[in-house]
């Protein structure tokens, strides 16, 4: 048995011990502070027991493992519907960037275990109401105040920031450049004087996301992570690890193999569903899919352990699983008719075809909307030419609002 192999059967006989504590059926009825609560206590028992930072270096904190441990652990976890969603872009976008900019050390090493334990929560802090998926048409300011620089703006659609205790964020601390050059990207403390954080209800029911607004938020230089107007590429240093924190072919949503139990029991032409050949070309056309984008994920996770960037094709995981999902779970819900309609506001989005669905447009503009997405394929992976923009190397003053 190889050594991640290993590590998958430990994992697995591990996450099978503590589903009755704290898997989906434990998780059941509990309002989002109870089920958050059960999450912090399940990753304070995860990392006690070795499974967190499975690849991060031992001296942060981490196991020392490689991605490919990691991506075998999160696969048999998400089989458990463990209470790990508040968590995923904390440990996968702003804990990263700081442990890779993060000046102070031992600060860092805190923040990391503390992170790691589900005691505290980051918070990914990039979209604007005026800015849509262009990151670089943001206007929130960050202005040198003495010695360290004040934040005035407003960020929307911000995962979990309700209980977030630590946010990364970009703003602009130049407008008289070129939109790309004159931003800078900070730490900020959630709970500083002046921030404030309202909660949107989504079609689904659930209100994960919010908008965020600062309000002459004093930040220390300490808090700047990259150069005074590099922000745009920390930003994209970010990005580039949210594309492959989306490694599951399924695009988040329900298993392959729920719609195919789903098509024994329903009737088309009086006959199972999945006897008809139109179900089952859907089905082998998602299989196909879904290994294709499963190889892409251990092709740039062999990269990374290689040492090297992985390329843009985390684009094509992104772009292609969640359009899947979204299009079988609505197969799905044709095929049960007016069953079909039923929605529960608490169903997991991984176990329920409506929830699924509901909540799929949501997965299609986070972390880079489709056309986004399209756009860095066709130019980075296709190699055709950019689209025109008119406001490329214009002062960002200038840019007609």
């Amino acid at each position: 048995m190889s050594d991640v192999e290993d590590f998958r059967a430990r994992a697995r006989a591990w996450l099978a011990e503590q589903a009755t504590t704290y898997g989906k059926e434990a998780r059941r009825g509990l309002s989002v502070e109870d089920d958050l609560a059960l999450g912090r206590r399940y990753m304070a028992a995860r990392h006690d027991a070795g499974f967190a930072g499975i690849n991060w270096a031992v001296e942060i904190g981490g196991q020392g493992l490689t991605n490919l441990h990691k991506v075998a652990f999160e696969g048999e976890e998400m089989a458990w519907g463990m209470p790990v969603v508040y968590f995923g872009i904390s440990l996968g976008m702003p804990v990263p960037i700081l442990i890779h900019y993060g000046q102070d050390r031992d600060w860092v090493k805190e923040r990391v275990r503390k992170a790691l334990r589900g005691e505290e929560i980051w918070c990914q802090l990039f979209s604007e109401p005026s800015g849509g998926s262009d990151l670089a048409a943001l206007r929130t300011k960050a202005e040198q105040d003495g010695n360290g620089w004040k934040l005035n703006g407003q960020k929307v659609w911000t995962s979990w920031a309700q209980y977030c205790d630590y946010g990364v964020i970009v703003a602009r601390n130049d407008p008289n450049v070129a939109k790309h050059k004159g931003l800078t990207y900070f730490w900020v403390d959630m709970k500083a004087p002046g921030v404030e954080v309202r909660p949107i209800k989504l079609a689904g029911g659930d209100s994960h996301v919010n908008e965020v607004f600062f309000d002459d938020v004093k930040m220390t230089d300490e808090q700047r992570m990259g150069a005074v107007g590099g922000g745009f590429g920390v930003a994209l240093h970010t990005l580039m690890i949210e594309r492959y924190i989306a490694t599951d072919s399924a695009g988040f949503g329900p298993h392959l193999d729920l719609f195919i139990d789903l098509a024994r029991e329903i009737e088309v032409n009086e006959k199972p569903a999945l006897e008809d050949g139109r179900i089952r070309s859907a089905i082998a056309r998602n299989y196909a899919m879904r290994s294709g984008l499963e190889a892409i994920t251990a092709r740039a996770m062999k990269m990374m352990e290689a040492g090297m960037q992985p390329g843009p094709e985390g684009s094509l995981q992104k772009l292609v699983a969640v359009r899947s999902r979204q299009r079988l779970s609505e197969l799905a819900i044709d095929l049960q008719g007016n069953a079909g309609f039923a929605s529960d506001p608490h169903a997991f989005v991984k176990e329920s075809w409506t929830a699924s669905w509901l909540n799929a447009p949501t997965g299609r503009i986070a972390g880079g909307s489709d056309e986004v997405l399209l756009n860095t394929i066709a130019e980075k992976i296709l190699g055709l030419p950019q689209d025109h923009r008119p406001d490329k190397g214009v002062p960002f003053n200038q840019i007609p609002a």
